[in-house]
């Protein structure tokens, strides 16, 4: 790959530039531990990175496409609006997909707006966690806002993970499909986002057949009441961010995948039918989870409740046996002088066998029908 550019370079000489330094947020030459949105900067021709003497800026870089062709590509990391002001005028995007760039906390979806397209994607990142608890967090999103158009193409990106940086290297190494412009790097970040979608499903189902097992197996008697509802519950939380992610994106991959747009390479637009075909089985994945959590949360709150319902026939029970010596004891703490065998030898005695033989009648009648 290196040897084919250095044959671009000795062909083309403009190819290699040398920066000026230039005023504005998006200066180059900036010291580097200036920090800045801009996270990469390049130009592309025919599929290939161009090489240049130093950090290619955005105004540069697009200087460079309008005289000898290609697109520039810039990603950009959670820029505020003064930052993202130059790029905005010097691509002429409009001020409304602006703003909801540098606001983010957008729903995925896909606009026009005059020779661009503007595209919404939420990504989607798995937290590993020893055990899942009423507290776990299961999913953490981020954001990628795509401006697409017909030399340039712009990436900004929201949260901590999601990082374009492995995935900007995988299409350079694959010029081919590079050459196609924009438009492919828009499907490449669609395929790479619902990848990350298809990973995150097969963890989440791991959890949810977790919490599946431990509601329905046997001997949870002992088990802290309240437990698995904290924890079916967060989880369900999860699944709903999940789903809020992943449901609004099916029409705009399909809006991709089938209606003609000029800024959308045909070639390019057959792959993103794969991407909505994906998309919509992880969606089909997700509303199960959730369905499936909503038996789940059911059956543990009917077994809760199928719980209470037999402390409360043993207490009753108990307190049904208890009620006859209670009822004995005090019809005899009575102060009456004239009382049934009150003054007879063998009176205690009988009494009390009675008053045992109603309680083990009772003890028996009961446990036969399952209240002990």
């Amino acid at each position: 790959m290196s040897m084919i550019r250095d044959l671009r370079a000795a062909v083309r000489p403009s190819s290699r530039v040398s920066l000026r330094k230039e005023s504005g947020p998006y200066d180059a030459t900036r010291d580097p531990a200036t920090t800045t949105a801009v996270v990469d900067c390049a130009v592309y021709r025919d599929g290939l990175r161009l090489v240049t003497e130093g950090p290619l800026g955005p105004q540069e870089a697009m200087r460079l496409v309008r005289r000898d062709g290609g697109f520039v590509w810039i990603g950009l990391h959670e820029p505020t609006e003064d930052e993202f002001a130059g790029i905005a005028r010097e691509f002429g995007l409009h001020p409304l997909a602006v703003e909801d760039a540098v606001q983010a906390h957008q729903r995925p979806k896909l606009e026009r707006y005059d020779d661009s397209l503007f595209t919404v994607f939420k990504t989607i990142h798995y937290l590993d966690h020893d055990r899942l608890s009423s507290t776990s967090e299961v999913v953490e999103t981020g954001e990628v806002m795509c401006f697409t158009g017909r030399d340039f193409f712009i990436t900004v990106r929201h949260g901590g993970q999601g990082s374009l940086r492995a995935l900007r290297h995988r299409l350079q190494d694959d010029p081919e499909l590079l050459a196609k412009g924009p438009s492919a790097v828009l499907h490449a970040i669609a395929d790479h986002v619902v990848d990350g979608y298809i990973a995150v499903a097969d963890a989440v189902q791991d959890d949810i057949d977790e919490v599946e097992t431990e509601v329905f197996s046997p001997g949870r008697k002992g088990s802290p009441r309240g437990t698995d509802a904290g924890r079916i519950y967060q989880l369900k939380r999860e699944v709903l961010e999940f789903k809020r992610a992943v449901s609004p994106l099916l029409r705009p991959m399909q809006l991709l995948s089938e209606r003609p747009m000029r800024l959308i390479d045909p070639d390019i637009q057959k792959y993103f039918r794969d991407v909505a075909d994906h998309l919509a089985r992880v969606q089909e994945q997700v509303i199960g989870f959730d369905e499936l959590l909503n038996s789940i949360l059911q059956a543990n709150l009917a077994q809760a409740s199928v719980a209470q319902n037999e402390d409360m026939r043993k207490i009753t029970s108990w307190a049904a046996i208890i009620a006859v010596p209670t009822m004995v004891c005090g019809v005899y703490g009575m102060n009456f002088d004239h009382m049934p065998e009150l003054r007879w030898k063998y009176g205690y005695p009988l009494v009390l066998g009675i008053t045992v033989a109603i309680c083990l009648g009772i003890h028996r009648t009961l446990k036969r029908n399952g209240w002990l």
